[in-house]
């Protein structure tokens, strides 16, 4: 996967938790809408934190396969 490709993942990524952050409403969070925003940024922070686990997972490889 393109580094480029990895970046433009984490930032559609960040803009749909900053999109889903708009959703909430923070007077009664876990009713109506508000309840799928919320899902919405915990797939969105958990798509970025697969995102990462990539990038390192990569890292990691590089050095054992230099060895």
């Amino acid at each position: 996967m393109n580094k480029t490709l990895l970046v433009v993942l984490i930032v559609l990524a960040l803009a749909l938790i900053a999109y889903n952050v708009t959703l909430v409403n923070f007077s009664n969070p876990l009713e109506g809408n508000s309840i799928v925003a919320i899902i919405g940024i915990m797939a969105s922070l958990c798509a970025i934190v697969l995102l990462l686990l990539y990038v390192m997972s990569k890292k990691v490889q590089k050095e054992v396969d230099k060895d």
